[in-house]
């Protein structure tokens, strides 16, 4: 296990008011690692999203890291782009790439941490050879597209085998889950592996955003053992 693992929350503003984002990223702020944007094209997912200059607008004025994640057709094109704009994190679809490897260099060039993703039909086996590559994997635990879906707890046996391979190579990956996450799946998925974790639905419709961050993390260390 790398030393420097722990729980990281990067709540998503797919399902946060859109007339409002300021206000709705700084109710969550306080309590995130990360800020997670949902970019979808309404080609690669049946959705549209944000646009690539609705996006910089958000990773430029946002108080905390923006993790952007890429749902389109041409992130061997496109990818670099959000890097450039600041994103720290930078997560492209393996099934949408046909230069994976280019697309990686052309995300950390412009200085972003680079992450693939794979929908739940796509074994690990077919990302395994870019993990040395990589800072983060994401292992989607609904079918992208929209949010407020069920977690699919049947992509635990890929969060666990990826937790075994990212392990064994002593790398510091992060082993990020989206879709589904609350306060009654986050356990499972923390105990599976993960260790950072997307969660959009249960975090707006909260009373208290924050509140429910720090619940979620509280569960996710529990059940990890991480700080």
């Amino acid at each position: 296990m790398s030393l420097s693992r722990r729980i990281r929350l990067c709540p998503s503003i797919l399902n946060a008011n859109r007339d409002d984002l300021s206000h709705e990223i700084l109710r969550v702020a306080p309590e995130s690692d990360l800020l997670h944007l949902d970019v979808m094209d309404n080609i690669f997912v049946p959705n549209l999203t944000f646009s690539l200059n609705e996006s910089r607008s958000i990773i430029e004025s946002s108080p905390i890291p923006v993790d952007a994640h890429l749902m389109i057709i041409n992130p061997d094109d496109d990818a670099y782009q959000y890097a450039k704009a600041g994103a720290k994190s930078v997560t492209f679809h393996l099934e949408a790439s046909e230069n994976p490897l280019r697309t990686i260099s052309a995300i950390k060039d412009h200085g972003a941490r680079a992450s693939i993703a794979v929908k739940p039909a796509t074994p690990f086996e077919r990302l395994e050879p870019y993990l040395e590559h990589l800072d983060m994997v994401l292992v989607m635990t609904v079918e992208p597209g929209f949010g407020g879906q069920s977690f699919m707890s049947e992509m635990m046996p890929k969060v666990s085998e990826a937790r075994t391979r990212i392990d064994a190579m002593g790398k510091d990956i992060w082993l990020q889950v989206d879709g589904g996450i609350s306060v009654e799946t986050i356990m499972v998925a923390a105990k599976a592996g993960a260790d950072a974790f997307v969660a959009g639905s249960a975090v707006y419709k909260a009373q208290s955003p924050a509140d429910m961050l720090r619940e979620l993390k509280k569960l996710a260390v529990s059940a990890s053992g991480l700080e």
